[in-house]
């Protein structure tokens, strides 16, 4: 089913904006995340890692979701479709991928600051795990701009589907300019 012109351009600012809030958001849990490996400060790094928590919660989250299900009502709606164009396709994997991996992360980052409210951290405690969100944090951003390089330059490259898809809907053209 084709959105009419005012659901596409509803669907695409809503998945623009939620799109660029996840970015946004990564960017700061990002900054959040150095901040709890780097600073001496023990309060300091315990408020980094409480702050990661709430916004990877009730920003990061809800914001990866809104992209995913707006992402999939574009597609859905327009001409591009999901299955038709590798850009698409590839953009969709990366953001399901990304969504996955970040849902993985929720329990780390919430045993951190669960640890730093409780006991502190010391600063030679779970440096791994800390660093792993820096990691984690840094990826998570480099795939959300590979996605949004494909979304702006949208590479050439039709799927077979898509090129089936193309063919079919171009013989029903010209059957129908036929008298």
């Amino acid at each position: 089913m084709m959105l009419p012109p005012a659901g596409r351009r509803a669907a695409l600012t809503a998945h623009v904006l939620s799109s660029v809030g996840w970015f946004g958001a990564v960017v700061v849990f990002l900054v959040f995340a150095i901040a709890g490996v780097r600073e001496r400060d023990q309060a300091m790094a315990r408020a980094a890692y409480v702050a990661m928590d709430v916004s990877v919660r009730y920003a990061i989250v809800p914001l990866a979701f809104a992209s995913l299900i707006t992402g999939l009502v574009s597609s859905l709606g327009t001409t591009w479709g999901l299955f038709r164009h590798y850009w698409v396709l590839v953009k969709f994997l990366l953001v399901v991928v990304a969504t996955l991996v970040l849902l993985l992360q929720l329990t780390p980052i919430g045993y951190l600051a669960d640890l730093s409210i409780s006991a502190g951290l010391t600063s030679g405690q779970l440096r791994e795990a800390r660093f792993s969100l820096v990691v984690h944090a840094g990826g998570g951003l480099a795939v959300l701009l590979v996605a949004t390089v494909l979304a702006v330059d949208k590479p050439r490259g039709m799927t077979t589907y898509g090129r089936r898809r193309a063919q079919a809907t171009a013989r029903q053209r010209a059957g129908a300019s036929q008298p």
